[in-house]
């Protein structure tokens, strides 16, 4: 800082100066002087914060030496940052991968271990507390380090490895040094230390991402807690069956087992049951709403795409195929893109294989290997039942006999306050976890029951207060774990299927095609077979009646190879047709993404050979069914207001794509939640559960041929036909625009009303704005939206930002694969300011998947930066 000048100590000469000069001279000097303190301080403040992020910025040139390795190992980026790992063998390429995740994506890492095992309050403080609870009460990491332990020799070879390479990573990067996110926690929570990785935080993430795809039970929960308001023929209405008349199955064949090639496969099957503490961080409306926004998924548009078209039908004579996983928005992405390599391919290191994988988690989850690939849809098969338990004391009713509760108390560490401890309840179907959250609480409060669409409550039940328990597939110990693994080395139909036979939950669609030119599809996962309930309500847990009675053989299980058809697409749309012999949910997305994708297959290779072009622009395709519906009912139908009937005549004119730039786009996205509201919502004692748009697509397509619907009649709205109803609602959807984007609809436009903003999960919603600032981007302009094949989810009576994306696109060419091309929608970083933080994002703006390079010489071609890690000694 300059020093001040000094106003006492002037010269002779000086004196004969005027004295309003010399004040004058002396104040400017000052406060300049003050001004350029200011400025240096806000320059060493500004340098420091810059040297403070960009120190954990990873090493991707040169050589580091590490303890633990048997060989050098070779990183390889590209100028997206992402790597490629050869070694020479599986513990040194595992060890690498566990540093190189480290490198990117640590805090992210050390953030959703604190997640998984419910200790995110050790963190950020008893703001998290609920979130804490719930998830301490499922007990994710206790059935994580389960199956570590069963895990086979060789699998959990690979675990431990890539545990070792986290960990040297962590030998010398701590704090700051480690994530700049380490830096802002420490401001408040200066004891926070990082503790060592192990295969237990590994495994435990899968769980968290099969709570992320959990299937109906929002569905189960939201019919329960409306059931006391509405009668069963109202809610057979709003949840009505899969229109398998109009939307494709899946497998309209099942294929015989044997039909990969060898029919290897083991079908034999065991059907028993197997910030800171002072940081005020936002908080969401519940506990359900908040674990789902830590691990990434938020409900309404999570879901997914996926087709594989074989070779008659492409210009190369190959398969093609195409996914694009959808999963709530977060910041980084939940991809990670890697290649893993063994620099000689052999039984002893098997592997040549690249795709998306977990940080956190080795392997590659989706991708291909040099002989097959694959891709993954979320299922939607029935995977959890709520059961209502009569409880007196520590005992509940089984059978017409009273059983001990299991209990067990934990503690959860609270940063800044005081430990708290947690009783944690159980019965034969699971925690109980009423009492945890608001609508699981509603239940046990005013119980109903329900099977075949009917609903009731319960009948007979014996003595005691009710609770909720949750029975669900992933709070039993699975294989998910190391069927990873098993896809990644997979060479052939066979090997593919029973990988898939491993991969447990969460319950997934894969499909499968390979270099002979074969492709197919398998439903893998534990799905259970009910007794007398039907999974759609709550069900009696005092009588066995109602208990799982094991899984469905896999050998009974949906399986297609080399239909006649010559694709396969999956978009969480039903699997088979009414006739399967087992229930396998009722509540399937209902197929408009499906039949969409379909369409457009068939109407491309009815012009010619199909190309990895095509697959990107279904990929892009923003049509919305329900646009195009709307259109046509209001095709006759004016307000007699000027405005409205512009907009509605913008909308006639338009061709149904919700591309961002699109004025009718955005109208008719209005004007189809205002409606929703205007029918099922506003004005009503009792809203009517209307929040999955897939569904209500197929209610509003009916109630709009039935004008006589009772629904149509909204006292409380003063409107009493389907017409006034109607009407209301373009004036309403008006009126709405005008506010968000002016009264010129010419210059709506549906990518800024959509537009997705970037939130980190942490410190991205600490609440304070200035720390927000340095990790969150956007919000950036997108097309699509929900049920629409570019799948950019929003929420009904919330708002039309972009909550839920295709979170990456992938078009593998089975004809060569460094053909394909890929793209995720942040980037390979997890470091805010990072060149490769969200590099992605503008690319996935526009539905462009970039080069992805596999074989070796064009992994070379594409290497901006070598990274050599040798052995320490």
């Amino acid at each position: 800082m300059s020093k001040p000048p000094a106003e006492n100590t002037l010269s002779a000469d000086h004196e004969t100066m005027p004295r309003r000069r010399s004040v004058g001279r002396v104040i400017g000097l000052s406060l300049f002087s003050i001004v350029a303190g200011v400025i240096v301080i806000a320059l060493i403040a500004a340098g420091f914060l810059v040297w403070t992020v960009q120190r954990s910025f990873p090493t991707l040139s040169g050589t580091i030496a590490v303890e633990g390795l048997g060989d050098d190992v070779t990183v390889q980026r590209d100028v997206l940052g992402i790597p490629v790992i050869t070694a020479d063998d599986t513990h040194d390429l595992f060890y690498a991968q566990g540093f190189v995740h480290a490198q990117d994506r640590f805090w992210e890492m050390d953030f959703r271990r604190h997640v998984t095992s419910g200790r995110v309050s050790e963190l950020f403080g008893e703001s998290q507390l609920g979130t804490d609870k719930f998830l301490r009460t499922l007990g994710w990491h206790d059935i994580a380090e389960q199956e570590v332990e069963a895990l086979d020799p060789t699998v959990k070879a690979y675990y431990d490895a890539y545990a070792e390479g986290v960990n040297a990573y962590l030998a010398d990067h701590s704090g700051a040094e480690a994530s700049f996110e380490y830096a802002v926690l420490g401001l408040q929570n200066p004891d926070y230390e990082i503790e060592p990785w192990t295969p237990a935080d590994s495994v435990a993430w899968l769980k968290a991402m099969a709570w992320d795809l959990r299937s109906n039970i929002e569905d189960e929960t939201e019919r329960a807690v409306a059931a006391p308001n509405f009668t069963s023929d109202q809610l057979a209405g709003l949840y009505p069956d899969y229109p398998y008349d109009r939307n494709p199955v899946i497998v309209p064949t099942i294929s015989s087992p044997a039909a990969g090639a060898s029919g290897v496969v083991d079908d034999t099957e065991d059907d028993a049951e197997a910030a800171t503490a002072s940081i005020e961080w936002s908080e969401v409306d519940g506990v359900i709403e908040a674990v789902s926004t830590l691990v990434g998924g938020v409900g309404e548009g999570i879901g997914s795409n996926s087709w594989v078209v074989s070779g008659g039908l492409t210009e190369s004579g190959m398969p093609l195929l195409a996914n694009d996983p959808h999963l709530g928005a977060s910041l980084p992405s939940v991809w990670h893109q890697v290649g893993l390599k063994c620099t000689t391919v052999s039984p002893e290191c098997p592997f040549d294989v690249a795709g998306f994988g977990f940080s956190g988690v080795p392997g590659v989850v989706i991708g291909h290997n040099d002989r097959i690939a694959w891709g993954f849809t979320n299922l939607t098969t029935d995977v959890t039942d709520l059961y209502l338990e009569k409880v007196q004391g520590d005992e509940y009713w089984r059978d017409g006999a009273l059983v001990p509760l299991d209990e067990r108390t934990e503690t959860l560490k609270v940063a800044g306050g005081d430990d708290v401890e947690l009783v944690i309840r159980s019965t034969v179907h699971g925690p109980i976890v009423s009492g945890l959250t608001d609508d699981f609480t509603a239940i046990a409060a005013d119980p109903y029951t329900g099977t075949d669409g009917t609903v009731s409550e319960p009948t007979d039940p014996p003595e005691g207060e009710y609770a909720v328990a949750l029975k669900w597939t992933a709070l039993q110990p699975g294989t998910t774990a190391a069927s990873i693994f098993a896809l990644n080395l997979a060479q052939n139909f066979d090997d593919f299927r029973a990988a898939a036979k491993r991969f447990d939950v969460p319950a997934q669609n894969l499909i499968y095609a390979d270099v002979d030119g074969n492709i197919g599809y398998q439903t893998p996962g534990k799905l259970p077979i009910r007794g007398e309930g039907d999974g759609s309500m709550p069900q009696p847990g005092w009588s066995s009646a109602f208990d799982w009675k094991g899984y469905i053989p896999f050998k009974d299980l949906p399986v297609a190879y080399n239909p006649d058809e010559g694709y396969i697409v999956t978009a969480n749309n039903a699997i088979v047709k009414k006739d399967y012999p087992y229930l396998l949910t009722r509540d399937w997305d209902y197929g408009w993404r499906a039949a969409r994708i379909v369409d457009l297959l068939q109407r491309k290779s009815a012009s010619g050979p199909l190309t990895a072009g095509d697959m990107r622009d279904i990929q892009a395709d923003q049509e919305f069914f329900m646009g195009k519906r709307l259109a046509a009912a209001y095709m006759d139908l004016d307000t007699g207001e000027a405005g409205p009937d512009a907009a509605l005549d913008l909308m006639r004119e338009w061709d149904a794509q919700n591309t961002a730039d699109s004025p009718a786009a955005a109208y008719a996205n209005v004007l189809w939640d205002e409606l929703l509201q205007n029918v099922f919502a506003r004005g009503r004692e009792h809203p009517a559960p209307a929040s999955d748009q897939g569904r209500m697509f197929l209610v509003m397509d009916e109630l709009l041929d039935h004008p006589d619907s009772p629904w149509w009649t909204n006292d409380g709205l003063g409107v009493s036909d389907q017409e006034e109803t109607l009407q209301r609602t373009a004036v309403d959807a008006y009126e709405r625009l005008v506010e968000l984007q002016g009264d010129n609809p010419t210059r709506w436009q549906w990518g800024t009303l959509h537009a997705l903003p970037l939130v980190n999960g942490t410190f991205g919603e600490s609440g304070i704005e200035p720390i927000e600032y340095l990790f969150n981007r956007g919000p950036f302009p997108v097309g699509g939206g929900t049920s629409v094949v570019d799948a950019t989810g929003w929420t009904l009576g919330e708002g039309f930002e972009t909550v839920t994306v295709p979170s990456m696109r992938m078009i593998v060419d089975l004809s060569d694969f460094d053909d394909s091309s890929w793209n995720q929608f942040t980037g390979t970083s997890g470091h805010t300011y990072h060149p490769n933080y969200i590099d992605q994002t503008e690319a996935w703006q526009k539905i462009e998947l970039t080069p992805w390079a596999f074989s070796p010489k064009a992994v070379a071609a594409a290497t901006t930066d070598t990274l050599i890690l040798t052995p320490a000694d």
